[in-house]
């Protein structure tokens, strides 16, 4: 269930944009995150991608996707949740970026 409501989330706020921040002439969209993965695994219909730009390093999610480890990529950008805990995975994510995949 709280799987289905994160994915509903995610989907909800990368379709609607976040509130208050409605789309109009001029505005910026947020950044994709880019930078080189350096680890990478697929659990319960998800990758998740720990991704390094200048020292700093992110972790991503986002559905079931092909991503190589040492390889240069780019992500959509998407909601970020603190203390995310993956019952798959048996881990808790200081920090997580939930994307809806690679930039195309």
């Amino acid at each position: 269930m709280k799987k289905a409501l994160m994915l509903f989330l995610v989907v909800s706020v990368l379709a609607l944009g976040v509130p208050g921040q409605g789309m109009h002439a001029g505005a910026q969209e947020a950044a994709p995150i880019s930078g080189k993965v350096l680890e990478t695994m697929d659990s319960g219909g998800y990758t998740y991608a720990l991704i390094d730009k200048d020292g700093k390093q992110t972790w991503v999610a986002m559905p079931k996707t092909n991503v190589e480890k040492g390889k240069n990529m780019s992500f959509q950008p998407g909601v970020e949740m603190e203390n995310f805990t993956s019952k798959t995975l048996k881990r808790t994510f200081d920090k997580i970026i939930f994307s809806a995949g690679p930039v195309k």
